[in-house]
């Protein structure tokens, strides 16, 4: 009988040790899994890093930046699965841990994170995309169009401007007559200087040249509705 006990306490103690390891894989699984449908690709590292290439199809939000990490995780889906990188593996950890322990079901880190990435040859995405700034002249002569000019300072990364971007063409598309005028969030680092943009996203509506609103983060069309009412 002590022998049977010991066996099954033993069982279940391996058991519970492997429910408490948290889901990791190599490479190569992590390239094959992140290929499935409805698979969020989320990248912790900082902009400048991000902008030095980075998995396919990847969410931004810069992990050592509490504020910017914790908006932009609540517009990804926790009953979907997340899959997690960092440089090394560091970053990626303590934020999975955050997001088990906050509601996500499925969080998924890359071992060795972007480093055993390239280590495995595994192709990196945005290496070559760099692409010139939008000027400030550029930029201000758009806006000075007559009539109504939308500014929307955002990127394919961020995780809210993706969210954002339904209600934005649905909004545009009833508004023929607003001109929208993309400012890239991850690029045009001296018109978000030069307009005072320091969030993603930043709407701005201009009319005939002059600002008359303007909102941070993800918006209700109601709310836009509203402000063209109220010019």
């Amino acid at each position: 009988m002590y022998r049977l006990l010991l066996a099954v306490l033993l069982l279940f103690t391996g058991s519970t040790l492997m429910a408490q390891q948290q889901p990791s894989e190599d490479a190569e699984a992590f390239a094959k899994d992140i290929r499935q449908p409805g698979v969020q690709v989320f990248d912790v590292r900082t902009a400048g890093e991000f902008n030095t290439g980075h998995l396919p199809d990847a969410l931004q939000a810069d992990y050592t930046k509490k504020d910017e990490f914790y908006e932009r995780v609540q517009y990804l889906d926790k009953q979907k699965p997340v899959y997690v990188y960092c440089l090394s593996g560091g970053r990626s950890a303590a934020a999975a841990k955050w997001m088990r322990e906050n509601g996500f079901s499925d969080v998924v880190e890359l071992e060795g994170g972007i480093n055993a990435w390239k280590q495995a040859g595994k192709p990196l995405a945005g290496v070559a995309d760099k692409k010139a700034q939008m000027t400030i002249a550029a930029y201000n002569k758009a806006v000075a169009a007559k009539g109504l000019v939308l500014t929307d300072v955002g990127a394919a990364w961020c995780p809210p401007c993706k969210q954002l971007e339904p209600t934005l063409k649905k909004f545009l598309q009833a508004h023929k007559n607003i001109t929208r005028v993309n400012v890239d969030g991850g690029n045009d680092t001296d018109v978000m200087k030069a307009i005072d943009a320091k969030a993603l996203p930043t709407l701005i509506l201009y009319k005939n040249g002059k600002e008359v609103w303007r909102h941070k983060g993800v918006v209700e069309r109601e709310a836009l509705e509203k402000a063209v009412e109220n010019i």
